[in-house]
C-alpha cells in the first residue's frame, strides 16, 4: 500500500521526501483544484528530490473539455516531463456529454511514451463510471485517482469498492480527496484499493511531514 502526496508547491514536496513517501503528485494553485506546476518547480523535484515526481498537466481550472489550443498546451508540457525523465504525468479529458474523450486521450498517451499515466478526478465527473473504467483501461492509463465519485473518498467507499471489483487488477485504483490519518485505515478496509492520495495538510497549504509519517505508518500496519 503506497501513499502518493498532492504536492500543491515546492516545499511540499520537499517535506514528503524528508517523511519517507515514495511517490508525489506535483502541482500548483490546489484551491482551483491542482494546476500544472511551474518547469523550475517539476525539474527541481526531478534532480534534488528521492521520491518519483508525477506531474499534474491541467492547464486551467473548471471542466476538462480543453480546445485545440489548450490541448496543444498539454502535448507540449506532456513533451517537456518526457524530455526530462519524469516519471509520470496525471491528465484527464471529458466530452462536453460527461464521458471519456477517447481521441485526445488516445493522443496524450502517446505522447507520454513510457511515462506513468494516471487519470485524475475527471474520472468522478464522468455520468457513467463503468464505461468510462472500461474507456480508460482500453487507452492505457496505468492508474485512476478517483474518490468514488463523491466529494471524498470516504464517503465513496462503497463506490471505490465497485470499482476496485471491475477493475480485476487491470489498472491501478488510487483513492484521492479528504484522506487524512485519522481515516486513511477505514478507507481502505472498506474500499480495498491500492494505493492512496493525500495532501496532508493540517492547516495551510503545505503538506507536513509529520501527517505524511502518520499515514504511511498506518497503511504499512
Amino acid at each position: 500500500m503506497l501513499l502518493e502526496v498532492c504536492c500543491g508547491n515546492r516545499q511540499s514536496a520537499i517535506n514528503a521526501a524528508k517523511a519517507g513517501a515514495k511517490r508525489i503528485e506535483l502541482c500548483c494553485d490546489l484551491h482551483l483544484g491542482g494546476l500544472t506546476p511551474s518547469y523550475n518547480d517539476i525539474l527541481y523535484c526531478q534532480e534534488h528530490l528521492s521520491l518519483q515526481t508525477f506531474v499534474l498537466i491541467r492547464p486551467r481550472g473548471g471542466d476538462f473539455c480543453y480546445t485545440d489550443e489548450e490541448f496543444q498546451t498539454i502535448l507540449s508540457d506532456i513533451a517537456f516531463c518526457r524530455e526530462h525523465g519524469i516519471p509520470g504525468v496525471v491528465i484527464g479529458f471529458l466530452k462536453s456529454d460527461l464521458s471519456i474523450d477517447v481521441e485526445k486521450c488516445h493522443t496524450a498517451m502517446q505522447a507520454a511514451g513510457a511515462m506513468q499515466v494516471t487519470f485524475h478526478r475527471a474520472f468522478d465527473r464522468c455520468k457513467d463510471w463503468q464505461v468510462a473504467l472500461e474507456q480508460i483501461i482500453d487507452c492505457g492509463f496505468h492508474r485512476i485517482l478517483t474518490s468514488g465519485q463523491q466529494p471524498t473518498a470516504p464517503q465513496g467507499a462503497d463506490t471505490l469498492a465497485e470499482i476496485v471489483k471491475q477493475a480485476r487488477q487491470r489498472i491501478t485504483i488510487l483513492a484521492g480527496s479528504g484522506i487524512a490519518s485519522d481515516n486513511v485505515e477505514e478507507l481502505v478496509r472498506r474500499s480495498h484499493v491500492d494505493e492512496v492520495h493525500a495532501s496532508c495538510k493540517l492547516n495551510g497549504d503545505t503538506s507536513q511531514t509529520e501527517e505524511i509519517k502518520l499515514i504511511i505508518s498506518k497503511l504499512v500496519n
